[in-house]
């Protein structure tokens, strides 16, 4: 082990990065000046209030998309809605969403949009030919199970969702889904598995199975295309999807509708109050002992 001698004739102490030990002084020396180039604060980020209102709307927003489909789910369970509703509002929303992408995404080519429809038609028809194993799935499993593992999932779901982005790649984008996004959109299908094994036919099971998957895959890309095309009608959009849900959840169940409305207030006016005030409390110091940054991509 290396040891520095005190005896030995002193030099003027400089700040080095390789080069060992200076004699006359310890490995772990510091001069006067080792605190004056501390920082702090330095990337603390500045937030508004109404900014972070406006952020949080896109939860409130997914939130009421996985409402209404639970509300979707109550009524179909509840013979309200027959197989051949369902297969309308599915091809209604399927062509809702190609005309909104095309609308708002300048670079969809013609090219993407054919590999789109393509893959929907491969998984449309995989799903049809798995609509009878899913209508038998569950047999053996009691319905209270069912229920609160649904439940569970749709809690994950919510939990681990990339509401800043979109879990299908959008056109132009370099970036691949994250892991959590990924573990969120498997939670979200195993729970649509599961409800949909509860119907009384296979053709139930297939209109509800594209139902539930069409929101759970595509309703991000499109949300996510609307908010970066125009945030003024992002926020409309959301407004009235808000309010739809409100209105489809005060009439299946006031219980439902009380607690989807304390969620939206709590997500979308408290949380964004709360990080406010706790900036407060923020304190960060950077300094000569923090590791070297790089100031480029790596990857590129």
């Amino acid at each position: 082990m290396e040891t520095y001698d005190q005896d030995a004739p002193c030099q003027k102490w400089k700040k080095k990065a390789y080069g060992g030990i200076q004699p006359g002084y310890p490995d772990n020396h510091t001069d006067s000046t080792f605190l004056q180039e501390m920082i702090t604060n330095a990337n603390v980020v500045k937030r508004d209030l109404s900014k972070v209102i406006l952020d949080s709307i896109s939860i409130s927003q997914y939130v009421s998309v996985v409402s209404l489909v639970v509300s979707i789910w109550t009524h179909t369970l509840n013979s309200k809605i027959d197989e051949h509703t369902l297969l309308k509002l599915d091809i209604f929303l399927l062509a809702l969403g190609f005309l909104v992408l095309l609308v708002t995404s300048p670079s969809l080519s013609l090219h993407l949009l054919m590999k789109y429809f393509l893959n929907i038609s491969f998984f449309i028809s995989g799903l049809y030919v798995l609509a009878p194993v899913y209508h038998t799935l569950t047999r053996s499993i009691s319905s209270d199970s069912i229920w609160s593992l649904t439940v569970s999932l749709l809690v994950i779901h919510l939990f681990l969702h990339d509401y800043s982005g979109s879990t299908i790649r959008p056109p132009g984008a370099l970036n691949n889904p994250k892991l959590a996004s990924n573990i969120s959109l498997n939670a979200s299908i195993v729970a649509s598995v599961l409800i949909a094994s509860r119907l009384p036919s296979w053709l139930h099971v297939f209109a509800i199975m594209l139902f539930s998957l069409q929101v759970f895959l595509f309703a991000p890309l499109v949300m996510f295309c609307i908010k970066k095309y125009s945030f003024r009608v992002h926020l409309v959009f959301s407004f009235v999807l808000v309010g739809v849900t409100l209105t489809v959840t005060y009439q299946l169940h006031r219980l439902f509708f009380g607690t989807l409305l304390v969620l939206m207030v709590f997500i979308s006016v408290i949380c964004p109050y709360w990080l406010i005030r706790i900036q407060e409390y923020k304190f960060e110091i950077n300094g000569p002992w923090d590791e070297a940054k790089l100031c480029f991509d790596i990857t590129e």
